[in-house]
């Protein structure tokens, strides 16, 4: 059984200074693939020399929508230069967050934009970070689907039976982390449940959302997606086994320089 963690943040200082035993263990879980997602320049350059440094490690670059505004002059265009690596598959984390406050709407709408352009130029999927923030992305995204075909995963994801579905219209895959594993989760599960198999995902979001049987315990690492892809397996009706196949064939038809 071979897995792909689509979401991790092998740069984040919890992960970092023990990169090398994390994707090891990763390994010996049968994690074989791990993108390690860039949240500005600084983590999206650790994510390539991670990638540059470990076979099965790939990277995406991108500015997170939290982090738009400590952005220096010059740095958008450090990350268009660097999505043109060949250990870069995907562009972000980009996205809106209207949970926290301290970031101001029209600023990560500019920066989402960006990603969405550069996606749309360069054929990258997008990584697409959504909290409370649907009804605003779709807006985007219906948008820019005018000019030309969409590509990308909404990472992590939480929302709506609805809105799953009209995000995979626009051409998104979905994504679930731990927290589809959680005992109150049982909505998610449902949705779970709708995806197209050639269009699932399943991703651990390390250090964060640790699944059961780890819930709270961090830092989380890509070994524990094997928990999730298990909880998606049983409320799917496959086995473990067909369920990994099944999201690792996805992930590569997504992230296609990820060979």
């Amino acid at each position: 059984m071979y897995l792909f963690d689509t979401h991790a943040h092998l740069a984040d200082e919890q992960l970092l200074p023990v990169a090398a035993a994390v994707i090891e263990r990763a390994r010996q879980a049968g994690v074989t693939r791990i993108l390690s997602v860039g949240t500005d320049l600084v983590s999206t350059r650790a994510c390539i020399e991670l990638a540059e440094g470990h076979t099965g490690v790939f990277a995406s670059a991108g500015i997170h929508p939290n982090h738009v505004a400590q952005a220096q002059e010059g740095d958008w265009d450090e990350i268009v230069r660097l999505a043109q690596s060949q250990r870069v598959v995907a562009l972000g984390e980009t996205g809106l967050d209207l949970y926290w406050k301290d970031t101001p709407l029209p600023l990560q709408q500019e920066y989402f934009d960006r990603h969405i352009r550069l996606s749309q130029e360069t054929g990258l999927p997008l990584v697409i970070h959504q909290r409370e923030s649907a009804r605003e992305i779709l807006v985007m995204l219906r948008e820019a689907r005018q000019r030309g075909a969409l590509r990308g995963v909404m990472h992590s994801y939480t929302g709506a039976l609805a809105q799953a579905e009209e995000f995979l219209a626009l051409g998104m895959h979905i994504s679930f982390a731990g927290m589809v594993t959680f005992k109150k989760s049982d909505d998610l599960r449902s949705i779970a449940k709708t995806i197209p198999a050639d269009r699932l995902l399943v991703e651990t979001d390390s250090p964060y959302l640790s699944p059961e049987p780890f819930r709270g315990k961090r830092p989380n690492e890509p070994a524990r997606v094997a928990h999730t892809a298990e909880c998606l397996a049983r409320e799917r009706g496959v086995s473990p086994a067909e369920l990994a196949a099944q999201t690792t064939a996805s992930a590569l038809a997504l992230f296609r320089r990820a060979r």
